[in-house]
């Protein structure tokens, strides 16, 4: 097996512009002449032509259909399981709306090679992103805010040499075979989020260490849109129906997870005081519910 084999997996759904944009930067990686690069992309039941203009400009990608139903963590799992069947040395996670520096895959791959002289054999290595307008740090490595809150995250600044997390944004992310082999694909019980958080955290419990690379790795928008700061008062229902979708419910400061999912993840990485964690988030529709209408904060 060649060990520079490297399976690129993205998902897209209705950006056309972007994902033609995050590929073009894909292809246009300086790399190792021994290095060959895959690239599988789930599209996601999109209708504003992706997959025709992908197939036009790209022939080499394998485009995996979706039914719309798969979201991020759906369709990264898709691209995963189909990639994992070629036995790849390294999986690349690459979200479709990121846009690469020239050298950013082989800056994961000097930040791998460098925690494996540290003794980091089994390692999980995410890219830095910022905002292209404000430069300021948007997705990459995060660590747990403190022990008694272990669901809550901040992200880590990237430095001259790889930091240590405790777990990552999914957005650019090298995954040597050797890690997959332990952790294996992307948890089916997350539709759209919290499944890159879920991910390395589990590898952190099997052994695996999580960093990030020196320095930034491209550009990508923060995608989080919070909720309308407006007068207008929210009925109760209205949010505990969206809090059972796969985008769930946008406020002010935070998106409120799918509860069902929320509490998976609660369960798995908050300790035995989960049930608290879990619920904690809801806590301003649990007032709705209890004391009246509340205004959107």
């Amino acid at each position: 097996m060649n060990r520079d084999r490297i399976a690129a997996l993205l998902t897209c759904h209705n950006r056309r512009q972007n994902t033609l944009d995050s590929l073009t930067a894909l292809f246009n990686q300086e790399l190792n002449d021994e290095a060959t690069l895959d690239v599988y992309l789930v599209d996601d039941g999109s209708t504003d032509g992706t997959a025709e203009a992908v197939h036009q400009a790209y022939p080499q990608v394998k485009i995996l259909p979706g039914d719309g139903s798969l979201f991020w963590n759906g369709g990264m799992r898709q691209a995963f399981a189909a990639a994992m069947q070629q036995d790849y040395g390294y999986y690349l996670w690459l979200n479709d709306d990121t846009i690469l520096y020239p050298k950013a895959v082989s800056n994961l791959f000097t930040a791998l090679h460098k925690v494996a002289e540290q003794g980091e054999e089994r390692a999980i290595i995410a890219g830095s992103t910022r905002d292209a307008s404000t430069g300021q740090l948007t997705y990459g490595g995060v660590v747990q805010r403190s022990w008694w809150r272990p669901t809550k995250f901040d992200l880590v600044e990237p430095g001259e040499q790889p930091k240590r997390c405790d777990t990552i944004n999914g957005n650019f992310v090298l995954i040597p075979r050797n890690v997959v082999q332990v952790v294996g694909n992307l948890d089916p019980v997350f539709t759209h989020y919290a499944g890159d958080w879920d991910y390395g955290l589990r590898a952190k419990k099997q052994g695996c260490s999580v960093w990030i690379a020196p320095g930034y790795v491209g550009t990508c928008s923060q995608n989080y849109q919070p909720g309308k700061e407006t007068s207008a008062h929210i009925n109760p229902s209205e949010g505990f129906k969206k809090i059972t979708q796969p985008k769930g419910f946008a406020i002010k400061d935070q998106t409120l997870h799918p509860l069902g999912e929320w509490k998976v993840f609660a369960q798995r990485h908050g300790g035995f005081l989960w049930p608290i964690y879990w619920l904690i988030p809801y806590r301003r529709l649990l007032r709705i519910s209890l004391f009246g209408q509340l205004q959107r904060e």
